[in-house]
């Protein structure tokens, strides 16, 4: 099956949180979305590894998902090497997705940043025909997406592309909720987290808010990239 778009977390509720909006509109449109989570969450304070298994597979369904996988990299511990870069580079080509979101090239979590960067060596990498990558015994066709862009996470870094996402904010918001371990449930007495206050909650939708409003819509998710961002024409920006 090949995908239109590949959104690649370090951890599963990354895509979610940061753009289940973007995944949410193109699939309304037709496109093939699909999510590779480079870990399983294993060492998340709250709920544990089969737990979150169960709600990936429930945002997957939430966000009409065409394919969903998990390579079980170790949570913290990963690295951005050569065995860690044929994982994904054999996701890459297996999918041939045109476009990758990948986690924020900055960010509070160590796995975001080098799950970034991992995400966009395998890109490259995955486009060098004498890199030699096999599915089901079959060897693979090399494959480069056409862009990379990165997502922005905990840290408001300036974006460098901002798309509406008005009118999907409430699937986006199912999806997120989907991860019920990780967020915010005053009936549960567990850890406090980073991301399990009402405020962090909260924060989802403002910032979806506010972005769109410095565009002029409702709700918006921000990118940076890797290249200049292009247009074929001046009236393609809203």
């Amino acid at each position: 099956m090949k995908l239109d778009i590949l959104a690649i977390g370090a951890h599963p509720d990354d895509v979610e949180l940061s753009c289940a909006g973007v995944l949410a509109k193109e699939q309304s449109r037709g496109k093939k979305t699909g999510v590779l989570d480079l870990t399983r969450g294993e060492l998340g304070t709250r709920g544990t590894a089969e737990i979150r298994d169960q709600e990936a597979a429930d945002a997957a369904k939430i966000l009409k998902l065409s394919a969903r996988e998990n390579i079980a990299l170790a949570d913290g511990f990963f690295e951005n090497n050569r065995e860690s870069q044929l994982r994904i580079i054999e996701i890459i080509r297996k999918y041939r997705p045109e476009i990758v979101l990948c986690n924020a090239i900055d960010d509070r979590h160590i796995d975001h940043g080098r799950g970034s960067k991992l995400a966009s060596d395998a890109c490259f990498l995955s486009g060098l025909k004498k890199i030699e990558t096999s599915l089901d015994g079959k060897p693979q066709e090399a494959w480069r997406p056409k862009n990379v862009y990165h997502y922005i996470q905990w840290k408001n870094l300036q974006p460098d592309v901002v798309v509406d996402i008005t009118g999907f904010i409430d699937q986006k918001m199912e999806a997120v909720m989907a991860y019920s371990s990780q967020f915010y449930d005053p009936s549960k007495g567990e850890d406090n987290t980073p991301i399990s206050s009402k405020n962090f909650q909260e924060s989802i939708k403002y910032r979806a808010r506010d972005l769109g409003r410095l565009i002029g819509t409702d709700y918006a998710e921000g990118f940076t990239v890797e290249r200049y961002p292009a247009v074929d024409s001046i009236f393609d920006l809203i």
